[in-house]
């Protein structure tokens, strides 16, 4: 059954259209009737109208989405990864990986966005929607999307800091995230390589911390978690990636964990928990690395001078 929520805001449309309909027929229709709405906005719902079923419309657009954003995010890096001039910006550059391994990475990754993910995306619309989740256009100010998404980054941080470090308690890191850490030098195809308990765990962190939201204000559109997830995964592969440039984003915004954040605590097993943001490892002293630990040995020798000095 078409959207309601779609059909409420198309005006216009013909009662002719039937199942045999194509999309660029049900496009020509919106547009012919709808010139208030820009050419996405169009798009978008001829999409839902087109499609008749708004669980099956979302799901298949969230999956096709999720596979080019991630693969195609990650072929910059492989390619990266293949030519020695950028050899000087990995943060270990003694360790490339080779064809093998990015290709079973790619393989098991592929599997479990088949087996793990696509469940979880399937059931995101109805949950999401009973949740007040809206889909219909035209869409949010490019401002509330971005207040949106601000919010989602500093939730998600938080869940995925106190959840990652979780996993690192020895009977959880062995049986469950073990497996995030084969490579001790991460690549860009890595950032999803782990086993199915996590990827569900922190996967929470990442839709649910929008549901929260909306479940909460009433307030949350679609475009915008699409938008969001895109960010996320940019932001989880290029932690992964293992090269810090000097126009990468953390040289910019000193908050941001970025790629040698992220590369420390793959190449220590622990340490540097958050995803995206520096804050709670730096607040709750769980900063790795040498200058971290530095800091930490110079603090306890003052404290020990100081108590001496008593």
């Amino acid at each position: 059954m078409a959207s309601a929520m779609i059909n409420s805001t198309i005006a216009g449309l013909t009662t002719g259209l039937n199942s045999t309909a194509s999309y660029y027929t049900v496009f020509e229709d919106v547009s012919a009737y709808n010139v208030h709405l820009n050419y996405a906005e169009r798009l978008w719902a001829a999409w839902y109208l087109w499609m008749q079923n708004d669980v099956l419309a979302t799901g298949l657009m969230s999956f096709v989405m999720h596979e080019f954003v991630y693969f195609g995010r990650s072929l910059p890096w492989i390619i990266i990864d293949a030519i020695p001039y950028f050899n000087k910006y990995k943060l270990q550059n003694q360790k490339i990986p080779t064809w093998k391994e990015q290709w079973e990475c790619a393989a098991l990754v592929l599997l479990s966005h088949c087996t793990v993910e696509l469940p979880q995306i399937w059931l995101f619309h109805p949950i999401a929607t009973f949740f007040g989740m809206s889909y219909g256009v035209p869409f949010p100010s490019a401002w509330k999307m971005a207040m949106h998404i601000a919010i989602f980054f500093v939730m998600e941080d938080a869940w995925h800091y106190w959840f990652h470090r979780a996993l690192h308690y020895g009977p959880l890191y062995r049986s469950i995230h073990k497996l995030h850490h084969t490579y001790s030098a991460p690549f860009g195809l890595a950032a999803e390589y782990a086993s199915p308990i996590e990827v569900m765990l922190l996967g929470i962190g990442v839709i649910g911390s929008p549901i929260i939201w909306v479940s909460i204000t009433g307030d949350l559109h679609l475009l915008t978690m699409y938008i969001w997830i895109v960010l996320r995964l940019f932001q989880a592969i290029d932690a992964h990636s293992g090269y810090d440039f000097p126009w990468s984003l953390r040289h910019f915004m000193p908050f941001w964990a970025g790629a040698d954040h992220h590369d420390v605590h793959h190449e220590k097993f622990i340490g540097n928990y958050a995803s995206s943001f520096r804050w709670w490892d730096y607040c709750l002293d769980t900063e790795a690395g040498e200058e971290a630990s530095k800091k930490r040995r110079e603090k306890k020798l003052a404290a020990i001078r100081a108590k001496k000095a008593q």
